[in-house]
């Protein structure tokens, strides 16, 4: 996989971290549930592992924009939209990331369960999470 972007260069130098369980809440916090981000890509890199970026306020920076890279590693269900039809995604409700039964989904919208979460037009559900901070 070869990313020629300016940004995803500099990405790629940086560690992906865990991002567990217990710790969701106060990610989606830090990041004002990623509400009226903007998102960048999504990108599957096989068929059990789906990386997705975005573009958003970090509270941790004074509000400074920053690039988050989620990827997800298990994947065991999803449903993806056309890379052309990114931009017209809306992002006023955020995203929701939700663990239950060891499983981590993440979707477009605000949603409290799995269950749930598979009425969204974009999910992703898989066994581990990772998450990787770039520039704006």
């Amino acid at each position: 996989m070869l990313k020629t972007d300016l940004w995803n260069v500099w990405v790629v130098n940086r560690p992906m971290k865990p991002l567990l369980a217990n710790n969701l809440k106060i990610f989606l916090q830090r990041f004002n549930n990623f509400k009226n981000a903007e998102l960048r890509s999504v990108e599957v890199s096989s068929p059990t592992t789906i990386s997705v970026t975005f573009a958003a306020q970090d509270s941790a920076r004074a509000f400074n924009w920053i690039t988050i890279t989620l990827t997800f590693e298990g994947v065991s269900d999803a449903k993806l939209i056309e890379i052309n039809k990114l931009s017209f995604i809306d992002m006023s409700d955020g995203i929701s990331l939700v663990c239950e039964t060891n499983l981590i989904a993440f979707s477009i919208g605000s949603y409290n369960s799995i269950d749930a979460i598979k009425n969204a037009n974009l999910f992703v559900i898989s066994n581990s999470l990772k998450y990787q901070e770039g520039q704006f």
